[in-house]
C-alpha cells in the first residue's frame, strides 16, 4: 500500500481523491489550510497518516507544509490538487505576488522542490489551460491589468508544463497531469455536469496504480485517456523558461536529476 500526500484535501477533489485511495487501504496524509480547517474536519482527518497545514498563498507557510511532510516521511506519490479559480482581482500576497499564481503555480513548484522526492507526482490541471499560452511575458501581472479567467488558464498551463518538465528532469519519477472536468464541487458549483468520484479517479490511479496504463510520464490525462495538451506546454523551451522564471520569483531552486 502507497502513502500519499494530497494538497487541498479537506474538502471537494481532494477529499474525495484521499476518501477513494482509504477506501482502497492507502496511507493518506492531508492538507488543510488552517488549524480551524483541520479541526472542523476532525471525523475525517482521524483516519489519515497525517495532517499538515499551511496556507499556500504563503511562501513561508509553503515551506513550512514541506518540512511537515518531510518529517513524516517520503511520500510514494504526491497530488498537487489545491487550487483557486477566478478571483476578483490581483489579491497581492505578502510576497507581493499575484494570488492565483502563488496558489496555482508557486506553491506546488515549491512544494516539489523542497519536499522529498517521491515516486509520483500528479498535477491538477484544467482543460481552461489551452487559454492560457503567452503566460511568461508577464507571469506574476505586474503590468497588465488584472483578468482573473486569463489568470486561471495561465496556472493550469504551468501546472502541466510544470508536470511535462518533471518528467524530463527527473526520469525515476512518474509526472502526469490531469484535467478532472468541470466537477460539482464548491469551486465547480452545483450546475457541473461531472460527479466528485469521476473527477477524483484519474489522478487516484495514476497516484497508485500498478497498471501498465498508468506507469507512464509527461502525459495529459482526462478521465482516464490521454489527451493533447496545448502546445507550449509540451514545449521543452516552455518548460525550461517557466522553470527559471518560478525559481527567480521563489528563490528556490528546482534539484537536477
Amino acid at each position: 500500500m502507497a502513502i500519499v500526500f494530497i494538497t487541498g484535501s479537506t474538502d471537494g477533489l481532494g477529499r474525495a481523491a484521499a476518501q477513494s485511495l482509504l477506501d482502497q487501504g492507502h496511507r493518506v496524509v492531508l492538507h488543510a489550510r488552517s488549524a480551524d480547517r483541520a479541526a472542523a474536519v476532525a471525523d475525517f482527518t482521524s483516519r489519515a497518516a497525517g495532517v499538515v497545514v499551511g496556507d499556500l498563498r504563503s511562501a513561508a507557510e509553503t515551506k513550512g507544509i514541506a518540512d511537515q511532510v518531510n518529517a513524516i516521511g517520503r511520500m510514494d506519490a504526491i497530488i498537487h490538487n489545491a487550487g483557486v479559480y477566478t478571483q476578483d482581482s490581483r489579491a497581492a500576497t505578502a510576497e507581493g505576488h499575484a494570488g492565483t499564481l502563488a496558489i496555482n503555480t508557486l506553491a506546488p513548484y515549491l512544494l516539489t522542490a523542497l519536499i522529498e522526492r517521491p515516486k509520483r507526482l500528479v498535477y491538477l490541471s484544467s482543460g481552461l489551460h489551452r487559454g492560457g499560452e503567452g503566460s511568461l511575458h508577464d507571469l506574476d501581472w505586474t503590468g497588465r491589468s488584472w483578468d482573473a479567467a486569463k489568470a486561471y488558464a495561465e496556472s493550469k498551463l504551468h501546472a502541466v508544463a510544470l508536470a511535462f518538465a518533471l518528467a524530463r528532469r527527473w526520469p525515476q519519477v512518474l509526472s502526469n497531469a490531469v484535467d478532472p472536468g468541470w466537477v460539482r464541487t464548491r469551486m465547480g458549483g452545483a450546475g457541473a455536469p461531472v460527479d466528485l468520484d469521476t473527477g477524483q479517479r484519474t489522478q487516484s490511479w495514476l497516484a497508485v496504480s500498478e497498471e501498465p496504463a498508468a506507469m507512464v510520464s509527461g502525459r495529459y490525462w482526462h478521465h482516464l485517456r490521454q489527451e493533447q495538451p496545448a502546445g507550449e506546454a509540451a514545449d521543452p523551451n516552455f518548460q525550461d523558461a517557466l522553470i527559471e522564471r518560478l525559481s527567480e520569483l521563489t528563490g528556490v531552486s528546482l534539484p537536477a536529476a
